[in-house]
């Protein structure tokens, strides 16, 4: 590259810093996770039939495998760093997912790792680099795999089962809720999975982490429509027709910038959760613990919705779970991005434009 942002002497101001790791990131969840998003079931259910569609769902499934990898080198590359430098954070960020597992003898992948620490690892490296520069000359390429990858991934390493207690507590916090009242339970899970979903959290390892079932993985479900259908709105003009249709497809937590530099977008995203798990709750929308992280991605949460509800008339089933997924979530959302820009002058379209 031209120029970078290794030679000594570079500041980078903490805001910046921040940016670059959440933009990094934003993008390559996109990469990652949205080719499974979007032809996942679709995959599974051709694949009893032809054989060529399992060969493409492993494809699909494994390209999510490469989320560490893509963090590291996206946000190595929103820093400007060479290709030494990207191929190093890239490595770092892989390391501290913890998505590598030695189990007997044999390293296993075990899925696309603990996002937060992944975070913090890109983050780690980045500031590594940022600090040696290019003071080594040619000996920075034995020295930032080595020291930099390294010392990364030997700190992360250890930082990981730390990360993962967050996870773990947002899960006990869940489980909580199921012991209430089902309205108030299905309404504050629908709240935390609304929330949950654009935040680095897995929603999905949340969900098998705590083995979520029945109106409460319904209402998990709801949650995250609820977070999609606020953010399609809140994107519409704003952006380019790619960046909702992203959104409506899976991609929300591509809004994790914009969420961090503007909180107050959770208000419409809240208020879309709390009512749609409200009306869910009546409706009776259940779901599994492997169905609860998805939402309509992938049409897994309409799909498991509609095999919980009670009765055999087929077009009341479908009604119901387009009401409940469709039609509540998506006109609430449109009123209350109504209510908070137009009547009560809250926020405005601005904060919704894609920071990555």
């Amino acid at each position: 590259m031209a120029s970078t942002l290794t030679k000594p002497g570079t500041k980078v101001t903490p805001k910046v810093f921040l940016f670059n790791v959440l933009n990094g990131v934003a993008i390559a969840i996109i990469a990652g996770l949205i080719p499974n998003a979007i032809l996942g079931e679709i995959l599974k259910a051709l694949k009893p039939h032809f054989p060529i569609f399992g060969e493409l769902l492993l494809i699909t499934t494994s390209i999510q495998f490469a989320v560490p990898l893509l963090v590291g080198a996206l946000v190595a590359h929103r820093f400007n760093f060479s290709p030494l430098g990207i191929a190093v954070v890239a490595a770092s960020s892989f390391i501290g997912s913890g998505a590598a597992v030695f189990k007997n003898g044999t390293w296993v992948i075990t899925g696309i790792g603990d996002l937060i620490n992944t975070m913090f690892a890109a983050a780690l490296a980045s500031f590594l680099i940022l600090l040696i520069g290019e003071r080594f000359g040619s000996l920075n390429l034995i020295i930032l795999p080595t020291f930099v990858a390294v010392l990364t991934g030997f700190i992360t390493l250890h930082t990981l089962p730390y990360v993962k207690m967050v996870t773990t507590a947002i899960g006990h916090m869940i489980n909580t809720f199921t012991e209430m009242q089902p309205v108030i339970m299905c309404v504050l899970i629908a709240l935390v999975y609304s929330i949950i979903i654009i935040s680095p959290i897995s929603t999905v390892a949340t969900s098998m982490a705590i083995g979520i079932s029945g109106l409460a993985a319904g209402s998990a479900s709801i949650g995250i429509t609820a977070a999609e259908a606020a953010l399609v709105f809140g994107t519409w003009g704003v952006n380019r027709l790619g960046v909702p249709l992203t959104i409506f497809l899976g991609g929300v937590k591509m809004m994790l910038p914009n969420m961090v530099r503007y909180p107050i977008m959770l208000l419409p995203i809240t208020t879309t959760a709390a009512i749609s798990g409200f009306v869910a709750s009546f409706i009776g929308i259940g779901g599994t613990k492997e169905s609860a992280g998805f939402g309509i991605i992938g049409l897994v949460g309409p799909i498991n919705a509609f095999r919980f509800l009670e009765g055999d008339n087929v077009i009341i089933k479908l009604i119901l779970v387009a009401i409940a997924f469709f039609v509540v979530p998506f006109t609430v959302a449109f009123i209350s991005h109504f209510i908070y820009m137009r009547v009560l002058k809250i926020y405005n379209k601005d904060i919704f434009k894609f920071l990555g």
